[in-house]
């Protein structure tokens, strides 16, 4: 570790790959190295796709697995309120990690993306967070050695930048090893690779009919300065998330229409 970098003090650690996912325990292991104090508050089960909701409507229950850890009944949003306004409220987390993802949070994805939301809720409730996502090209065959290898650094260089305010990053890195990777590169959103959502159709064996929903993905036009070009390029990507979503060109014509 470089001479120069403090540790963090306490960090939290969610997902939505769910508590025991392979994702999360690379994670642990990174933030074992960076910090003092680790906690670890994830979903029991798989909640990818839940964005950023929280459980307004049915009861949260809790069950703890280990030292500073523990699974939650409900979404990634819901373990870090849970964790902020309940498990560590007399002592907070420092940083919220997110993830890492079992592949990519790119483009318009991201709106659906439990593992940004988690890290989106952690900037609601005041918490600089980072969301971090592993890419891969078969999911057999996901390099979490890449990972592994590379978001010690990445991290420290992200809490090395001075900002007013806490900020929700999200961190992709490449399909490629670790020693063939570009450097960590600022990038806007994008579009992404999403074109639309399927809906499949089943019968289960008592002949009930079934849904399943689907994103449908493919090549879409991406910019080169956008987090799926500079992903598809070998680097890792960091783009800076904000909850505002005005469209400026459009706010404006309506400013014109209603003042005409």
């Amino acid at each position: 570790m470089p001479a120069s970098f403090s540790k963090i003090p306490r960090v939290l650690l969610t997902n939505d790959d769910g508590i025991d996912a392979p994702g999360l325990a690379v994670l642990e292991a990174v933030a074992n190295e960076l910090a003092d104090e680790v906690w670890v508050v994830a979903p029991e089960h798989d909640q990818s796709g839940t964005s950023h909701s929280i459980s307004l409507h049915s009861p949260l229950r809790v069950s703890r697995q280990g030292e500073r850890r523990f699974g939650v009944v409900g979404t990634p949003g819901d373990c870090v309120v849970m964790a902020v306004r309940h498990l560590m409220r007399d002592t907070l987390p420092t940083l919220v990690l997110s993830g890492i993802n079992r592949g990519a949070s790119l483009g318009v994805e991201t709106m659906f993306s439990g593992t940004v939301g988690a890290a989106m809720t952690g900037l609601l409730l005041g918490l600089p967070s980072i969301a971090l996502s592993q890419t891969f090209r078969d999911r057999e065959k996901v390099r979490w050695d890449t990972a592994r290898a590379l978001a010690p650094g990445v991290i420290r260089q992200l809490l090395a930048v001075e900002h007013g305010a806490p900020v929700c990053l999200n961190v992709n890195f490449p399909d490629v090893d670790a020693v063939d990777a570009g450097p960590l590169t600022p990038t806007k959103q994008g579009v992404g690779l999403v074109e639309g959502i399927d809906v499949l159709p089943q019968v289960d064996p008592r002949g009930l009919e079934y849904h399943w929903l689907r994103f449908q993905r493919g090549p879409r036009e991406n910019a080169a300065d956008t987090e799926t070009a500079v992903v598809a390029a070998g680097r890792v990507s960091v783009t800076p998330l904000y909850f505002d979503r005005t469209d400026e060109g459009t706010f404006a014509k309506l400013v014109g229409v209603v003042r005409g």
